[in-house]
């Protein structure tokens, strides 16, 4: 299971998605270029001495990570414009979790390649939820599904 950041816009919230996949044991793509630069003093404030842990691969481009994805990874796209309930739907072990840009989501082309667009299920009238609360929701009931949380023993 991996998470990945694609064009990130948010130090902060890089961070604490950093910090998140380190401590969850998943790996962790970010999917440049970034909004900032990734030595960022507030995104090594937010993932603290938690980023010695983590499993980082960092790609030029869209491209690039697609060049690198393991072919038996799907690509599920956390989007608001999902159509699948999060909840609902049944995660495998390989899967890569796929967040857009704070500021914008993901292009069309990115839309198209996902294998499937999750949905966090939220109260009519709001827009979204922080991409790093709706990573650490989307990504507990992952693990949660396919016995992946630290310290279980895996199905």
């Amino acid at each position: 299971m991996r998470l990945a950041l694609f064009e990130p816009d948010i130090p902060q919230n890089t961070g604490a998605l950093m910090r998140l996949a380190a401590c969850l044991g998943v790996g962790l793509d970010i999917i440049e270029p970034a909004g900032f630069l990734l030595g960022d003093r507030r995104l090594k404030r937010v993932g603290m001495d938690y980023l010695a842990a983590l499993d980082l691969a960092r790609h030029r481009s869209w491209a690039a990570f697609l060049e690198q994805r393991r072919p038996a990874s799907r690509l599920l796209l956390l989007t608001t414009g999902g159509t699948v309930h999060y909840h609902r739907f049944v995660f495998e072990p390989d899967d890569i979790l796929l967040l857009g840009r704070e500021s914008a989501g993901v292009p069309e082309p990115v839309h198209a390649t996902a294998d499937a667009r999750l949905l966090v299920p939220m109260r009519p009238g709001l827009r979204s939820l922080n991409v790093a609360l709706a990573a650490a929701m989307v990504l507990g009931e992952a693990l949660r599904q396919t016995g992946r949380f630290p310290g279980e023993a895996n199905p």
